[in-house]
């Protein structure tokens, strides 16, 4: 099992990557909260994402968001390093994805 540190590290790691790609990839339109929800640490992180960046990434959750990953920690750092599928981690359920379906279409995108 993955470290609250490790988890933290990896969401770091993501906001840095799509940062490094966001002018590249161009300008996604999706400017949405995400709660990042690690299941087996019962803890979670949220932030922004605004124009294919991940922003304002803080501790805690945001029952409000308006997108929410639920996963474990092993495979939030599994899916960040590229050794996990996200298509084939949602349909084997190892991550649930919260959101409109036009936002889930957005955010295929960015990962």
């Amino acid at each position: 099992m993955a470290s609250v540190d490790e988890c933290r590290q990896a969401l770091q790691d993501l906001a840095a990557r799509l940062d490094r790609h966001a002018d590249v990839q161009g300008r996604i339109d999706l400017d949405r909260t995400l709660a990042c929800r690690i299941t087996d640490l019962d803890t979670a992180f949220h932030g922004r994402l605004e124009g294919g960046r991940l922003v304002d990434l803080a501790d805690g959750d945001d029952p409000k968001a308006k997108i929410a990953l639920s996963t474990s920690s092993d495979d939030l750092v599994a899916l960040v390093h590229g050794q996990l599928d996200i298509m084939k981690a949602v349909g084997a359920r190892r991550v649930s994805i919260k959101a409109n379906p036009l936002d889930l279409m957005k955010l295929r995108k960015l990962l």
